[in-house]
């Protein structure tokens, strides 16, 4: 009777599914990106200040969830004035808005690609989002440190989440498209705790000293 209860035991602990480990994202190694069309070519941005988790056990989809935090003000087009101007009211509007997020509802893969849903804060509106999602899988850096990498990509419509300005040009059409590619590519280290987007980019650089990517 012991004997068959331990291979009961045994046998739950077998089907149980995986705990999920917890990982930081790294924003020394990670970038939060977007395009969008003005008038005939096409516009690439980022944000430079952003924080997150990762729950990931491999082959176990049905465990993993995400959680980013992006600062709308560290918005980078590479052009001040614009910058300046998509963090004004007219766009993101970042001082009655200072927050952008996004939290994973589903993630469903075929091999080592899939699809994760999600809901996505920005502009004070929460809608959801699916996105095309990439695990590049896990492996030690040079310092023996185990890194964890995904990237996801999607597009959307900006007018969802209130991003409605625009203008019109005398040829005809509108300045700015409608139709924003998000693209997060991350690389996140072992261990979870709630971290900002400063914090973390400041664990991030310690992490790539260790490694031998800087110099002290």
């Amino acid at each position: 009777m012991k004997k068959a209860l331990m291979a009961l035991a045994a046998l739950a602990a077998a089907a149980a599914p995986a705990a999920a480990a917890t990982y930081t994202i790294d924003p020394a190694h990670s970038s939060v990106s977007f395009t969008v069309r003005h008038l005939v070519t096409k516009v690439h941005g980022a944000f430079s200040k952003f924080s997150g988790t990762v729950e990931y056990a491999s082959g176990k989809p049905q465990s993993w969830k995400t959680q980013v935090e992006i600062d709308p003000a560290s918005i980078d087009t590479r052009v001040a004035m614009r910058d300046n101007h998509l963090k004004s009211a007219d766009f993101f509007d970042v001082e009655k808005c200072p927050k952008m997020s996004f939290k994973s509802t589903k993630v469903e893969m075929t091999g080592d690609s899939g699809k994760m849903t999600g809901d996505l804060t920005m502009h004070c509106v929460t809608k959801p989002v699916t996105l095309e999602l990439t695990i590049g899988g896990v492996m030690k850096d040079p310092a023996g440190k185990e890194r964890l990498g995904a990237s996801a990509a999607g597009k959307l419509d900006r007018k969802e989440w209130g991003l409605t300005w625009n203008k019109a040009v005398e040829s005809g059409g509108m300045m700015v498209g409608d139709e924003v590619t998000l693209e997060i590519d991350i690389e996140a280290l072992p261990g979870g705790g709630k971290t900002g987007p400063k914090d973390a980019m400041k664990k991030g650089e310690k992490a790539a000293q260790k490694a031998g990517e800087t110099k002290r």
